[in-house]
């Protein structure tokens, strides 16, 4: 792709609220809904999100400037804008259409033609280059899918390769295990790091059984957010765009449900999470590496699809169908649930550095 007639914003360190771009150690979760930064400055650590998604319209020199002028984020090629993250959902709002997406199903998208561009571009208008070479930047990668052939090695070639031309040593991490490095450095098994790290996110759900931050059982489904929203749309026959608006502004999975689009998301939740709790115990059902543990492990949910309330009682009401080779002792939400991927990301470079 011809890219040579790029625009970028007239700051290229500022973000276009004027934050400016993360440039030196940084933990990334690149999600197939949102990419979130995360990053200490001193004693301060952080975090930015940004929507993972496009939108693309003919080129115009009226639309460009209209972008400029409302510190939009876009790039233009090959005689296209794309509108970028929470610009492309304005547009999509404005004049009709959806966004698109370069992650699909936790990976690089492979139907969408300008996938790796996209996710480029994005990234460039979140993390600057690196300040010094070979500057720590940890990303995440999803663990094999058990219900899908796919494999996730071009994804993450391509993500550390673009990140490494930006200057950076480049290390990935498993998503779920970035999760238990983000929210079980006191675990109720009184040992650090040691659980059952969830990612529920908008195209897998990601998990890691670790013992002392070491992943021992690691793998993904290829079911979240997404499918939560499309069979629930399909059921009710309404778009997937108006039952995810639902899903984010009422849902309440503790109370009953009222009309039939949420009636199609409770019952969607519950297949998702019916179906994650037979993976886990069959996954650890069939493994001779899980440790002998002296207490019970707690299980950390994260994730946007954990963020609906009473989500964390669902999961538990499809758990207790189950029986595990393990004894959970808690089922804890992550502290900030659409953050912990990141944050646990930036947590595995101290990790590395100082050899834990």
């Amino acid at each position: 792709m011809n890219t040579t007639n790029e625009k970028m914003p007239s700051d290229q360190s500022k973000m276009p609220n004027g934050e400016p771009l993360a440039s030196g150690p940084s933990g990334i979760d690149i999600g197939t809904a949102n990419i979130v930064v995360a990053q200490k400055t001193g004693k301060r650590e952080i975090t930015r999100v940004q929507l993972n998604a496009f939108y693309t319209l003919p080129y115009s020199r009226m639309t460009e400037l209209a972008l400029l002028n409302e510190g939009g984020m876009f790039v233009k090629a090959n005689g296209k804008i794309h509108a970028l993250g929470y610009q492309a959902e304005n547009f999509a709002n404005i004049v009709g259409g959806i966004v698109k997406r370069p992650i699909a199903g936790g990976i690089l998208n492979a139907k969408e033609e300008d996938t790796t561009f996209i996710i480029q571009a994005l990234l460039n208008k979140l993390i600057a280059d690196a300040p010094v070479k070979n500057t720590k930047i940890c990303f995440n990668i999803p663990g094999s899918p058990i219900d899908d052939t796919v494999s996730v090695f071009y994804h993450e070639a391509i993500i550390k390769k673009y990140l490494e031309q930006k200057g950076y040593q480049a290390e990935p991490v498993n998503e779920g295990l970035a999760v238990v490095l983000s929210e079980l450095a006191v675990s109720s098994s009184n040992q650090p790091y040691t659980g059952i790290g969830i990612s529920l996110g908008g195209g897998m759900c990601n998990v890691c059984f670790a013992y002392l931050a070491v992943p021992v059982v690691t793998y993904s489904i290829r079911k979240g957010g997404d499918y939560i929203d499309a069979m629930a749309a399909e059921a009710v026959g309404e778009t997937p765009g108006k039952v995810r608006i639902i899903k984010e502004t009422q849902l309440n999975l503790t109370k009953t449900p009222v009309g039939k689009i949420e009636t199609g998301l409770h019952i969607y939740y519950e297949q998702l999470f019916g179906i994650l709790v037979k993976s886990l115990q069959t996954q650890l059902g069939s493994t001779d590496r899980i440790p002998l543990l002296r207490k019970g492990v707690p299980i950390v949910l994260s994730g946007g699809v954990a963020m609906s309330p009473g989500a964390k009682e669902k999961f538990k009401l499809a758990l207790d169908t189950v029986r595990l080779p393990i004894v959970i002792s808690d089922i804890i939400l992550a502290k900030q649930p659409l953050h912990a991927t990141a944050r646990g990301a930036l947590k595995n470079i101290s990790s590395v550095k100082s050899g834990k």
